[in-house]
């Protein structure tokens, strides 16, 4: 196996694997607190534990591309002479994007705990007000930085470069980027988990399929991301204390 498809598997569970370690690690310090009900408590701060996780594999992400002898940051170049094209894809995107992120969201809530707000009880959750207003920034602009650059930009086109067949370079990212969400935050609850993971297997898929056909949509595509996850964030705050 060479290098760079080493890395592209390596990548592919990386995520998910340290939400669910630094997620641990918090509840370590919880209970040495002596909380009764640490990960629970550990599991308020999924926030702040997606953040330290988005920080490790942007330097993983940069020293890869490094070694490539590329640059990690030249995905994020807008290509000036396609802006035109680019918008009205991006614009159809969002057309579609709309219900394909919305639908599953509520279905399945609505499916898994009879009503969306218990499944949203279970992940909006309270934080001090620093850390609340801090993840308004930290989160979503880190979020938009690695996530869909990790499965869509980085592992995506390296598989199909190692051999796999197109679909089979499309559908193993799309079903990580929705499986790691199962642990932001990781809760051990069965409806929670089905949610977390099914509410995002039509979105990831389709992003998936739109950077397969035109990769240079990235940059659009990680603004967007940025303001979908600000609104997640700010979600936090009527919780705060």
């Amino acid at each position: 196996m060479q290098n760079i498809e080493r890395r592209a598997w390596f990548m592919l569970p990386i995520r998910l694997i340290l939400f669910a370690g630094i997620q641990a690690l918090f509840a370590l310090g919880f209970f040495f607190f002596g909380d009764k009900q640490a990960w629970n408590s550990s599991a308020n701060w999924w926030p702040m534990v997606v953040f330290i996780a988005n920080l490790v594999c942007l330097l993983l992400l940069v020293r890869f591309y490094k070694e490539e002898e590329d640059s990690f940051w030249r995905i994020f170049k807008f290509q000036k002479e396609f802006v035109g094209k680019d918008l009205l894809a991006v614009l159809g995107f969002l057309v579609v994007a709309g219900p394909v992120a919305f639908l599953p969201n509520m279905l399945l809530g609505n499916l898994f705990f009879g009503d969306i707000n218990n499944a949203v009880a279970l992940f909006i959750r309270p934080l001090p007000m620093w850390a609340a207003i801090t993840s308004i920034v930290l989160f979503p602009v880190t979020q938009g930085l690695v996530e869909i650059p990790t499965y869509m930009v980085f592992v995506m086109p390296r598989l199909e470069k190692s051999g796999f067949s197109r679909w089979a370079s499309i559908l193993l990212p799309t079903l990580f980027l929705a499986a790691q969400h199962i642990a932001i935050p990781l809760i051990f609850n069965m409806n929670f988990i089905l949610w977390r993971f099914l509410m995002f297997l039509p979105f990831a898929l389709l992003i998936a399929l739109l950077i397969n056909w035109r990769p240079r949509l990235l940059p659009y595509i990680a603004i967007i991301h940025v303001l979908m996850d600000v609104s997640t964030a700010v979600m936090l705050l009527p919780l705060a204390y």
